[in-house]
C-alpha cells in the first residue's frame, strides 16, 4: 500500500461576501479534490491542541503524528535542521524574518517578499557588524531566515504575520533574551537603513527590509524517527524550511524540487512529477504547498483561489499515475479577513478507506462525512488503517 498526503497550507477560510457567502475553496474550480471527496470520505480535523498557537509548526507536527506536548520546543530549531545547522545543547534558535516597519507599524512581514540573495547580503552585513559575539544569522529563503543565540534563554514572541498593520510596541518580545533581541533589532535598523540592497529596492519601488524580527525560539527537539513510529519509509516535498526541518529530525527523505519557491510562483507541476517519482520507491509522501497561506497573509483573495486551483491541477497530474490512498487537507485556516491563522478545525478527505455522502471538497461538506471530527495525531492511524 502507498500513501500520499497533499496539504495546502492555510487553504481553509471563512465565507466571504464578495464570493456570495462562499469560501475560497468553494469558489475555486477543484475537480480532483472533489473527486477524492466523492470517491472517499470526509471529516474535520483539529490540528492545533488547546493551549498552543495555530502555527504551521504545531499543525504539521500533529498531522505527521507527533505529540507537540512532548516534542515541540519552537519553530527556530526545526528550521535550523532544514538548513543543516547543528545546534549545541545550549544553543537557542530563532526563526528570523526580514520585515518592513514604518513609523512603529508592521508594514510587511516579508519585506516585500525580498529575494534570497538580497536577504543574504543584508544578514552578512549584520553579522559583520555584531562580530558574531552574541548571535549569528543564517540566510534562508526570501524573508525566512534564522538566528542562533549560544546560551540563549528564549523569549515569548509574536509572529510578524499576526500584526501586519498594527503598532509593534505591544508585540515586542518578553523573557530572558528580550534585551538581546531588542538590541539586535536596533542594530539591524541602523545597518539596513543605508544598505545598497535597500537603496536599490526603494529605487525600484519595492519595500525595504528595515529590521530583523526574531521569533519562535527553541532548542534541539527530540522527535522519534518516522520509520520507527510507523514501520514504513516516508518522504517530504516542501519548499519551506519548517517542513523540511521536521522531516530531517524524523529521518524522512527530503525531496528537493527545482522551481519550488514556497510562494505563489512555485512550480506545481514539478512538484507533481517529483511526487509521482518518489511514490515509486517510498511508502509514504507528504506533499506540502505553502502558496494558499501566503495569499491569506497578504489578504489577496484572487491569489488564494488561484493557488487552490493550481494545487488541484497538481493533484490531477498525480492521480493520472497514482491510485493509492490519498488524503487532502489544509493544516489550519488562514482567512482573508484576518490575514493570519485561526484555531478552527479544517476539512479533510481520504480516498481508499470508505465512501460517504460527500460530493465535493469544502469546509462545509464534512457535515455529510463519516469520519466525524478527529485530532491531528489521529490522521495517520486512520490513513494507515487496514
Amino acid at each position: 500500500m502507498k500513501y500520499l498526503i497533499v496539504l495546502g497550507d492555510g487553504m481553509a477560510d471563512e465565507p466571504i461576501a464578495e464570493l456570495g457567502g462562499r469560501t475560497p475553496i468553494e469558489a475555486a474550480d477543484t475537480p480532483f479534490m472533489d473527486q477524492i471527496a466523492r470517491e472517499g470520505a470526509m471529516g474535520l480535523i483539529r490540528t492545533v491542541p488547546d493551549g498552543f498557537q495555530p502555527g504551521s509548526d504545531i499543525a504539521n507536527l500533529g498531522v505527521l503524528g507527533y505529540d507537540v506536548k512532548t516534542c515541540y520546543t519552537g519553530r527556530g530549531a526545526l528550521e535550523a535542521a532544514s538548513m543543516g545547522i547543528e545546534l549545541g545543547p545550549a544553543d537557542m534558535a530563532y526563526r528570523c524574518n526580514l520585515v518592513t516597519i514604518t513609523d512603529g507599524v508592521m508594514d510587511d512581514f516579508s519585506a516585500g517578499h525580498i529575494s534570497s540573495a538580497e536577504g543574504a547580503a543584508l544578514l552578512q552585513s549584520l553579522n559583520d557588524e555584531i562580530k558574531k559575539s552574541n548571535a549569528i544569522f543564517y540566510a534562508g529563503v526570501s524573508y525566512r531566515n534564522l538566528m542562533v543565540a549560544p546560551g540563549g534563554g528564549g523569549v515569548q514572541s509574536t509572529p510578524p504575520h499576526d500584526i501586519v498593520g498594527q503598532e509593534i510596541k505591544s508585540s515586542l518580545p518578553t523573557g530572558p533574551d528580550r534585551d538581546l533581541i531588542l538590541t539586535l533589532m536596533e542594530i539591524s535598523s541602523r545597518v539596513f537603513s543605508d544598505h545598497p540592497v535597500n537603496k536599490a529596492r526603494i529605487a525600484a519601488g519595492k519595500k525595504p527590509a528595515t529590521h530583523i524580527w526574531p521569533w519562535s525560539s527553541g532548542k534541539r527537539p527530540e522527535i522519534p524517527l518516522f520509520r520507527d513510529r510507523w514501520g514504513i519509509a516516508g518522504g517530504m516535498i516542501s519548499a519551506v524550511d519548517l517542513l523540511n526541518g521536521i522531516a530531517r529530525y524524523a529521518g524522512m527523505e527530503i525531496i528537493s524540487v527545482p522551481g519550488a519557491t514556497g510562494f505563489l510562483d512555485t512550480d506545481y507541476q514539478a512538484k507533481a512529477r517529483y511526487a509521482v517519482d518518489a511514490l515509486k520507491r517510498l511508502d509514504f509522501l507528504y506533499l506540502h504547498v505553502e502558496a494558499p497561506d501566503e495569499a491569506g497573509h497578504m489578504g489577496d483573495l484572487k491569489e488564494k483561489i488561484l493557488a487552490i486551483e493550481r494545487i488541484d491541477t497538481m493533484l490531477g497530474t498525480i492521480m493520472q499515475q497514482y491510485d493509492g490512498r490519498i488524503a487532502v487537507l489544509p493544516d489550519h485556516p488562514t482567512p482573508i479577513r484576518v490575514k493570519t491563522h485561526t484555531m478552527d478545525p479544517v476539512p479533510f478527505a481520504i480516498r481508499g478507506i470508505r465512501t460517504d455522502r460527500c460530493t465535493r471538497f469544502s469546509e462545509n461538506e464534512p457535515k455529510l462525512g463519516s469520519f466525524g471530527e478527529i485530532t491531528g495525531t489521529d490522521l495517520l492511524p486512520l490513513l494507515f488503517s487496514p
